[in-house]
């Protein structure tokens, strides 16, 4: 369940974009490989995104491509978790069917026996982001069916603001970002809890680093871009 809601808010804050200046590769084949570490600084796994498609360009794109969550102790062995995502850009403004997130059997969303229904509002990047610029609100929620449990998992990404423009640097080099903040409000089993995340991004890459705060300001957990290929 920690994975499940760790990929959720990896594809909240990975998926802005904006037409003139793409925070996301648009090259088929790269692949971008992050660390997810605990606030005593382990690395507790990996998660790695691989452009499949791109198609179009400028202002009318669509990209695909594959988040998968790895074993920390199998960072190139098969993923414990992964999620198809097909971002479209269309007249420049983002458009992301998160129905589409998972394998389907007959229209329905589907992962192994798992029935999912998946429905939201993505984050939105404009164009020409500013600092002092404010976001629009995201949203996600996920209803799974496992036979006799049902689960319902929601995230609503709120007061989201561009902080700053400033160079960050990572296991995979240094990068000059915007740096943005939200609040994310997750419910998972009627379990609520509040965060705060700083994520910043880079054209051409997306997300560098993230780093997510429990209500008391105190450092949960952060990821943080390991290599691009």
């Amino acid at each position: 369940m920690r994975q499940l809601t760790m990929l959720i808010l990896i594809l909240l804050s990975v998926t802005g974009l904006d037409a003139q200046n793409v925070f996301f590769p648009t090259k088929v084949g790269t692949v971008l490989t992050y660390s997810t570490v605990n606030p005593k600084g382990k690395v507790e796994g990996y998660v790695r995104q691989t452009i499949t498609d791109v198609k179009g360009s400028g202002s009318n794109m669509t990209i695909s491509y594959l988040s998968e969550v790895l074993d920390k102790d199998k960072p190139n062995g098969d993923p414990v978790m992964s999620m198809p995502l097909t971002i479209t850009i269309k007249d420049g403004v983002m458009i992301m069917d998160l129905s589409a997130m998972m394998p389907s059997q007959n229209g329905n969303p589907q992962m192994g026996d798992v029935k999912m229904e998946i429905t939201g509002v993505p984050t939105e990047i404009p164009t020409n982001l500013q600092v002092g610029q404010t976001l629009k609100d995201a949203n996600m929620v996920m209803s799974m069916n496992m036979g006799f449990i049902k689960m319902k998992t929601e995230v609503n990404m709120t007061d989201g603001k561009c902080l700053a423009i400033e160079d960050i640097t990572v296991p995979a080099g240094t990068y000059k970002c915007h740096k943005v903040t939200q609040t994310a409000q997750a419910t998972v089993m009627k379990i609520k809890s509040t965060s705060t995340t700083l994520t910043w991004y880079t054209p051409g890459i997306g997300s560098v680093k993230n780093e997510t705060y429990d209500k008391n300001n105190k450092l949960q957990s952060s990821m943080e871009l390991v290599s691009v290929k």
